[in-house]
């Protein structure tokens, strides 16, 4: 198999492996919606909750028509996936396939609710992030691998 071929396949691993991470945690919480509502102290600092979120990032866009973010966030996924298949090696893949897993979890979301599920809270004091899911982890990881693609691909010419 050519290794453009290997590297395309990990990116569609990732994305896959994000998308199933992502929805199974989801359901988790969906499932202890009631008691999550609430919120439940895992350690100072870090609570679990339940949230529904129709914006994006810290809830920007809230309010916009559900179907507006389907479609820029469908849209933003087959430039990515395009990205992916044209990527110049595997770091590249993997970051672009956890980018699209992760945005695919959160367009199930807004599908079935209309809004994204929520649930890791950090907090300092009486100072909270706003709530976020793996799927976001996912794709603000993907994000910043991409962004260290470069060097790290790089630094694998030298060693070699």
């Amino acid at each position: 198999m050519s290794s453009y071929k290997v590297s395309a396949m990990i990116g569609v691993f990732a994305a896959l492996a994000a998308f199933a991470i992502d929805q199974i945690t989801k359901a988790i919480v969906v499932a202890n919606a009631v008691t999550l509502s609430a919120g439940i102290s895992v350690f100072p600092g870090f609570n679990l909750v339940f949230y529904r979120n129709d914006g994006v990032t810290f809830g920007m866009l809230g309010g916009a028509p559900w179907w507006s973010l389907i479609a820029l966030a469908l849209a933003i996924c087959v430039w990515l996936g395009v990205m992916l298949f044209r990527a110049e090696n595997a770091v590249e893949t993997l970051a672009y396939g956890a980018i699209i897993g992760g945005a695919l979890g959160n367009v199930i979301d807004r599908v079935r609710y209309r809004a994204v599920t929520d649930f890791l809270d950090f907090y300092i004091g009486t100072t909270h992030w706003p709530a976020f899911n793996m799927a976001d982890i996912f794709v603000v990881s993907g994000v910043g691998l991409l962004l260290a693609a470069p060097w790290i691909s790089a630094r694998r010419s030298i060693k070699s």
